[in-house]
């Protein structure tokens, strides 16, 4: 089997370029596994996780089998095909209108009844379904017995048995794939029975629907959803099925059936409460004569699990002490490869140099290229690259064992009181790697208002670019050389309240927006808590590294090489003998002060906007009134250069608050006009959290210099 280059997009073009491949959706609940037969089947890379929304979008990738060209779309997960969110939206529009000449519903073995119920609403629109059963493997541990055969011919189609993970049943899988495709595209003959008088309202529509559409969708599901009266599915529906809408024997029909049902007393909302109702009558009567349990508590140790780590006493201490482990790794393991890859980066700076002597260079070009350019992505890379190395993985070691979507849980209430989503919690979780990882998760919110929200406060989350400036001015200021082998734990400490500081301001600012700007009540959403399953970790080594790690570096480096050449710039060309550097700090310095800062710290976060890393080495550079980036790894005599500047606790203190409450980074802004599309919300995200730190350092400085 060949596998070809994924391609991701919200909407296929399935124009003359794909006439001659055979389009296959892959369709299934949230946290199903789809994900990962997609990567099976193509692959691909597409990042998965045990927890639902990962797909928020339709992901493209092709492959061949057996000399055929297929394109596999990986469309995000829903419940069912009644649309309450703009993901499921996107699901149900393909899985009807996309095309497709296969559709592959991928189920959880261990949950197969209520999945049931999406297999049963796609059987009633085409014929061409496949059931993949996935997840075996955790059903044979809990002891879950499925007759697959008796399943398919209960249903009627085929039904493939799989584990994507170790790739059991994908062989199968591609065959079923291959013989469907084969099979000409008919209309489905496949009903769920419902009320009599829902089926009389359905007959009394069926022949003049039958008689007008000319699509492959089946008829008799087009008058369900006629009478059902989503308008904007409706639309749809007329348009692909070429149907008149104002036709005046179809609507005086409707208007007939409608009026029977009301005197039956079947309202919309009770006609829709019936046919779900119906449709999970019909799944739990196949699981009965398919499903067995040996026993059935048979997930009793999630149970006890979740007894702790949701529970009302005991979720948020182990939330805390879990983040202090991260963060604890992250700091302890980072430290050493830092310093290894800086004199490493840093050796190649002196070849560099005497290559551009070599040549005879000009000195500003040597300036700009190498102590600019070269110098900053040596520290952006030194300083990102160990810590999102350690941290990513352990952050998708969480997501695989279905921890983070517990955190969402116990978070959930925590974010109704401030009147927006649960989900933010997995976008802040997001945030600690990457501010723009964060934005870009926001997809998974359904609400257009409490998505908002969640991207405006994303950067109130320390993202990895900020942890060095933290971490450098918590063991400078605060760790005293008395604590010996704890001072990595208080340090660790230090931080973690740093952090919960940055999660009570998300919490206080989506509450002031939902009363003010974007005002709303909570939507309620439903949230799947998996199974914890056993990750495996070089998987998530890997993809952690690649899709993470990597990827947010090179977007930081992207950034940082134009900020270098600026920041050498600025530094080495003078006006009256002083630097533009210092020129700009001292107009800075006024209001800085006000704020507990300096005009030099204020100046280097100006300049530090592409890539948050490079604050520090700025600050360094202008104290030490050298004209490119400096290094200096021993941080007492770091923390001795900034006593002789000035500092004092206060401005250690306001230094750490403003930089977890300033604008985003420029990659986070790009990043939000992009799922945005708005230029008023990019401002407003920026000038957000900028007042934010603004009015906290300018209180807490008051405040502390009443006290000195």
């Amino acid at each position: 089997m060949q596998k070809n280059k994924i391609i991701s997009s919200d909407k296929l073009n399935y124009d003359s370029v794909y006439s001659a491949k055979k389009l296959v959706a892959l369709a299934g609940n949230p946290n199903v596994g789809k994900s990962t037969v997609f990567n099976k089947i193509t692959g691909m890379n597409q990042h998965t996780g045990n927890w639902a929304g990962k797909t928020v979008a339709n992901a493209h990738g092709e492959y061949k089998y057996n000399g055929l060209d297929y394109i596999l779309a990986d469309i995000p997960g829903t419940y069912s095909l009644t649309a309450n969110s703009r993901d499921e939206e996107i699901a149900r529009d393909f899985i009807c209108f996309g095309g497709a000449e296969c559709i592959v519903v991928v189920c959880d073995a261990t949950c197969l009844e209520r999945n049931l119920n999406l297999v049963l609403q796609t059987m009633e629109i085409t014929s061409n379904v496949i059931l993949c059963v996935n997840l075996i493997d955790e059903a044979k541990k809990k002891h879950i017995h499925i007759d697959f055969k008796k399943l398919s011919q209960l249903l009627n189609i085929p039904v493939i048995a799989t584990s994507a993970r170790s790739g059991k049943g994908i062989k199968e899988l591609l065959q079923s794939i291959e013989n469907q495709c084969k099979i000409a595209k008919s209309k489905s003959l496949f009903s769920v029975h419902y009320t009599k008088p829902i089926e009389e309202a359905i007959l009394g529509t069926l022949p003049i629907i039958e008689e007008k559409n000319n699509s492959d969708i089946n008829s008799r599901w087009i008058a369900l959803k006629l009478l059902e009266g989503d308008e904007k599915l409706l639309a749809k529906i007329f348009e692909y099925a070429k149907i008149d809408r104002d036709d005046a024997k179809l609507e005086n029909a409707v208007l007939k059936v409608t009026e029977e049902l009301k005197n039956n007393g079947i309202s919309k909302e009770r006609f829709k409460d019936t046919v779900v109702s119906c449709t999970v009558l019909y799944a739990e009567d196949i699981c009965n004569q398919t499903v067995g349990y040996e026993r059935k508590d048979y997930n009793y140790k999630d149970r006890i699990a979740d007894k702790y780590l949701t529970g009302k006493w005991t979720a948020f201490p182990i939330m805390f002490l879990l983040l202090l482990l991260i963060f604890w790794i992250t700091i302890q393991g980072a430290n050493y490869p830092s310093e290894l890859l800086s004199d490493l980066l840093l050796s190649f700076q002196i070849k560099l140099e005497e290559f551009m002597h070599y040549i005879n260079a000009p000195d500003v070009l040597c300036g700009v290229l190498v102590r600019g350019i070269y110098r900053t992505l040596a520290w952006v890379v030194s300083v990102m690259l160990p810590p999102m190395a350690i941290f990513f993985p352990l952050f998708t070691l969480l997501e695989d064992l279905g921890y983070l979507p517990r955190i969402a849980f116990n978070l959930d209430r925590c974010f109704q009181r401030a009147k927006t989503c649960g989900k933010q919690a997995l976008t802040m979780c997001m945030g600690f790697g990457c501010n723009a990882v964060g934005v870009t998760g926001c997809r998974i919110i359904n609400s257009p208002r409490e998505r908002l929200i969640a991207i405006l406060t994303n950067a109130f989350v320390p993202c990895n670019g900020r942890f060095p400036t933290l971490i450098s001015i918590i063991t400078m200021f605060f760790i005293t050389e008395n604590l010996g082998i704890f001072s990595t734990i208080t340090s660790t400490l230090i931080l973690a309240s740093v952090i919960v500081l940055g999660i009570f301001i998300t919490f206080l600012i989506s509450n002031l927006l939902s009363m003010t700007v974007l005002k709303g009540m909570p939507s309620s959403f439903v949230l799947e808590l998996p199974p914890y399953r056993k990750p495996q970790i070089l998987s998530v080594i890997v993809r952690s590294i690649f899709d993470r790690t990597l990827f947010v570096l090179g977007r930081a480096v992207t950034v940082a090489a134009p900020a270098g050449a600026v920041i050498w710039i600025m530094a080495n060309c003078t006006v009256n003998g002083i630097s533009i550097l210092q020129i700009c700090a001292d107009f800075l310095n006024p209001f800085a002060y006000i704020m507990g800062l300096d005009g030099v710290i204020l100046l280097a976060f100006i300049l530090g906007f592409p890539a948050n890393e490079i604050v520090i080495p700025i600050i360094i550079m202008a104290y030490m009134s050298c004209g490119n980036i400096t290094d200096i790894t021993d941080l007492d005599v770091l923390k001795t250069l900034f006593l002789q500047n000035g500092w004092t606790w206060i401005t250690a203190v306001s230094t750490m608050l403003f930089s977890l409450m300033h604008w985003p980074c420029s990659t986070t802004i790009l990043t939000i006009k992009k799922e945005t599309k708005s230029l008023k919300w990019t401002a407003f995200a920026f000038c957000l959290p900028t007042v934010t730190g603004i009015i906290v350092c300018t209180v807490f400085t008051a405040v502390a210099r009443l006290f000195i």
